[in-house]
Parts: structure tokens; C-alpha cells; sequence
């Protein structure tokens, strides 16, 4: 019978802590083996556990281009943020815990429409649930950028809300070990290709404690014990995020404490004043860098000014463009007409494959 969430990570919590305790060695390589893989029974267990939880966390609707969650200690200024960049007014005040609800805004840069979300503020022991900090965080995960508020004069907020983000297996700016498991119907468990930097028996200790017993793997990355359970199990999430270090008004050497947080934690990290306007321009820039997309604009062909913009990924090609605009249109598609930055002069003729980048104009060229 499946254990209730709370018990259960209580219990992965005790057996985390007699493993580190556990010095791997001939004599103990068998107990160090059951722990492992009483860990992977009870991370299976928890995975379980979680689906059967109704309404845990915020509805959240996402619209528009893209979308950046506000993540934050209380009065960090998440609040003000979003009213300086976003079309919102959100509450805030002195003290902690105005706001008790997700305000959500959108965020206009270079024609991209992009939602802002300013989630409650997070306290500590939130991945247990204090707080409603699991809601909170399991909203953030729909988000395409995590924006960190901090408060200069908190600087070790950072660390803190890295604890509880990575308490709940969310991995920020890293890059996810890609893992194939094919499962078979015989033939015990074949590693194919181990570049986890763990011991094969430790990899098929795992799998067999998440119950998969017979199958071909490949492990393409550096990984650690805990991350493959996470990935295999499904709980591993992984999220680009950037820090927006508040109120550096209020600190004189604000640059290089934020040069520090930055070299220290391996984060882009932007300085600002949401109360004074300080850098915002910046930060929205660096927003728009870190979500991945371009605005390009489609111009009619009979020699209308008129200009509609698009928003694309980063790496989009012309084709791309036209499946955008139409699906219809990629198979009439004959080349297009682009001026603006990947453009080698104005009104260059290019062909489905030409990589787009943003500014670009874009006039698609039909089959006659």
C-alpha cells in the first residue's frame, strides 16, 4: 500500500541521511545497495502519491508569447516589479505577505506580448508545504523563465530559495542528461552506454527498485544517483532563470555584490531598482535574451507599409515563418523577400531554410 506524501518524505529524508552516513566499501556494498534502492522504492512511491492529490496548487491560465514567474522571498519587491513592468497593479506594502494570491501581467517588449506572474512570497520549509510554498512552486513550473527577486540587503535569500527549489527536484540552468530506457521483455537490464559517471550495478540497483527489470539503457551525461531516480521517475524538472537584484538604491557597491551572487551561484544576475525604475530597460532586455525567441515582421507584398509581427524560437527559419502565418502556405512557398539583421542587404531574396533573426522584415514569395 502506497504511503501517504508527508510520510514518505519524511522517510526518504532518514534513509538520505544514513546513506551519507554509510562509508561504501566492500563490507557495507550490499547495505549501501538496499538503501539505494529503498530510496528509489520510496521516490517511486512518492511519484504515486502526488497524482492521487487533487487541487494541489494555483490554476494559473497561460497566454500571450511566452511566460516569466516573479519568484521571491516576501518583500523582495516582486510586487513593484510587476508594476513597473508589466500592466498591472499589484499590491504592496511594508511588510511581508501582500500578496496572497498569483497576479498575472503582460510585459510588451519588441512586440512580444509576455505574461508576468507575481507569485506569493516563498518562506522557508516551503517544499514541505509551509506556506502553501509546494503550491506556489508547483505553479512556477509552468513558466518559461524563473526571474529570482532578490533583496540586495537578503543576498543569502538566493541560496535559500535554491534549497527549496532543489528540495523538489527543480534543477535551474542546467542541462538535462538525456537517458533512453527501452524496456524488453526478457534479458535482465543491458547499459548500452554509461557516461553517468556512476558504477553499472548502481544504475541497474535503481531501475530495479523503480521496477524495471529487463531492458536496453543509455545514459548520455554526467549524472548523480538522485538525478537519474528523478529524471527516470519523472519528477526531474528542469528551468532557465535569471536574478533580479532589487533595491540597489539602498547599497552603494550594489555591482559588486551583484558580480559576486554571479560568479558564486553561475547566474545571470541584473541589478535593479523597481521603486526607482533603475535598469528595468536592461532587464527586460534580458528577460526577452533568456526566453528564447525573436520578433520578426511579415510585410504584404504589394507594397503596403503595414508591418504584423511574429513571434518566433530562436533558430526559425523562413519555413517556420510560413507555418506561422499559414499552413497552407509552406507547400505554394517559392522564397522570401527579408531586410533587417540577418539579411546580407535589403531586400535580399532567401530561401525556406535562410535562419531568421529579430528585426527582420519578411515578405513570403508564392508560386505562380
Amino acid at each position: 500500500m502506497v504511503q501517504d506524501k508527508e510520510t514518505l518524505e519524511r522517510k526518504i529524508e532518514e534513509l538520505k541521511e544514513e546513506y551519507s552516513k554509510t562509508k561504501d566499501n566492500k563490507k557495507t556494498n550490499y547495505h549501501v545497495g538496499m538503501i539505494r534502492m529503498k530510496i528509489a522504492e520510496a521516490k517511486r512511491d512518492l511519484v504515486i502519491a502526488s497524482k492521487k492529490i487533487k487541487g494541489e496548487g494555483f490554476f494559473v491560465k497561460k497566454t500571450g508569447d511566452a511566460t516569466i514567474a516573479l519568484v521571491g522571498f516576501p518583500s523582495a519587491g516582486k510586487s513593484s516589479l510587476i508594476n513597473t513592468i508589466a500592466n498591472t497593479r499589484s499590491k504592496t506594502a511594508q511588510y511581508a505577505f501582500t500578496t496572497t494570491q498569483i497576479i498575472p501581467g503582460t510585459m510588451i517588449y519588441k512586440d512580444a506580448h509576455i505574461q508576468v506572474f507575481d507569485m506569493p512570497g516563498l518562506i522557508e520549509d516551503a517544499h514541505l508545504g509551509k506556506g502553501g510554498g509546494r503550491m506556489v512552486i508547483s505553479a512556477s513550473k509552468s513558466a518559461d523563465l524563473i526571474v529570482f527577486v532578490i533583496d540586495i540587503n537578503q543576498i543569502h535569500q538566493f541560496e535559500k530559495l535554491m534549497k527549496e527549489l532543489n528540495a523538489l527536484e527543480i534543477n535551474i540552468n542546467k542541462k538535462k542528461p538525456y537517458i533512453q530506457i527501452n524496456e524488453q521483455d526478457t534479458g535482465g537490464i543491458k547499459i548500452e552506454v554509461n557516461k553517468s559517471g556512476l558504477p553499472e550495478e548502481d544504475l541497474k540497483e535503481i531501475l530495479n527498485g523503480l521496477g524495471t527489470h529487463n531492458a536496453i539503457v543509455s545514459v548520455w551525461g554526467r549524472v548523480t544517483d538522485d538525478e537519474f531516480i528523478s529524471i527516470i521517475s519523472g519528477r526531474a524538472i528542469y528551468m532557465r532563470a535569471i536574478v533580479a537584484l532589487n533595491k540597489i538604491d539602498t547599497l552603494k557597491d550594489y555591482q559588486k555584490v551583484a558580480d559576486e551572487l554571479s560568479k558564486k551561484q553561475n547566474i545571470e544576475v541584473i541589478p535593479i531598482s523597481a521603486t526607482n525604475g533603475i535598469n528595468i530597460d536592461l532587464l527586460k532586455e534580458r528577460i526577452y535574451e533568456n526566453l528564447g525567441i525573436i520578433s520578426v515582421y511579415l510585410k504584404p507584398k504589394m507594397g503596403e507599409e503595414r508591418l504584423m509581427p511574429m513571434i518566433l524560437g530562436k533558430g526559425a527559419d523562413i519555413e517556420d515563418a510560413a507555418k506561422k502565418f499559414h499552413t497552407t502556405i509552406v507547400d505554394e512557398l517559392k522564397c522570401a523577400v527579408i531586410s533587417g539583421p540577418s539579411a546580407k542587404f535589403p531586400n535580399q531574396k532567401v530561401g525556406k531554410e535562410h535562419a531568421l533573426a529579430s528585426g527582420d522584415v519578411i515578405t513570403f514569395i508564392k508560386n505562380k
